[in-house]
């Protein structure tokens, strides 16, 4: 590789997560992104609130009996795509989802409002499966019976995404977009440049 071709000779940071702090700045719940998890070996994807990114990684809070939970106890890979369409970027991640402390866990739940609180306690799927005027109902019975507000339910969960790859997709209208890709090695990261 010359200078050149070397993202980081021409600017761009050793470390990837110094990039993805500086794109994704903010305290929590700031955006959404999708998360990929292996069913069976074939991939399952939803969209879902990306919580906080620290240097630890990328931390998501959900229900740990829900199928994404089950589905990473039985492999931890995963992978998140973060799109940023107003600043034309795109950010993907692949890497390891290990369990977060608890402390974290509960301070995700006290920083969602209270819509994502309640949601927490009746997204199951008996709740999905009744009717529209049901859920209405339960749902407006369910908020009136807690006007003081809500604790995490026993199954409030969450998970730190430690990465091993991550590609950041750059786009521009004057020319042709490209990929900057750091790929984890024994001595920090390896960064090259990938076609857009």
């Amino acid at each position: 590789m010359t200078a050149g071709d070397d993202p980081i000779a021409r600017g761009f940071p050793s470390d990837p997560m110094d990039l993805a702090l500086d794109w994704l700045p903010g305290g929590a719940n700031q955006c959404l992104m999708t998360l990929s998890t292996l069913d069976e070996g074939a991939p399952d994807s939803r969209t879902m609130l990306l919580s906080e990114v620290t240097r630890d990684g990328f931390h998501f809070h959900t229900d740990a009996l829900s199928r994404k939970c089950a589905q990473i106890a039985a492999d931890a890979r995963v992978s998140l795509t973060i799109l940023l369409a107003e600043q034309s970027r795109q950010l993907v991640v692949q890497g390891t989802a290990d369990a977060a402390p608890a402390a974290e866990i509960a301070q995700a739940y006290r920083d969602r409002g209270p819509y994502l609180q309640q949601l927490a306690w009746m997204n199951t799927p008996e709740f999905a499966a009744a009717d529209d005027a049901s859920r209405t109902r339960q749902w407006a019975r369910f908020s009136t019976e807690h006007t003081g507000g809500f604790s995490p339910p026993g199954s409030w969960t969450g998970y730190v995404v430690r990465p091993r790859l991550l590609r950041f997709w750059i786009g521009a209208a004057d020319t042709a977009s490209r990929r900057v890709e750091y790929v984890a090695t024994d001595g920090g990261w390896e960064a090259t440049f990938r076609a857009g």
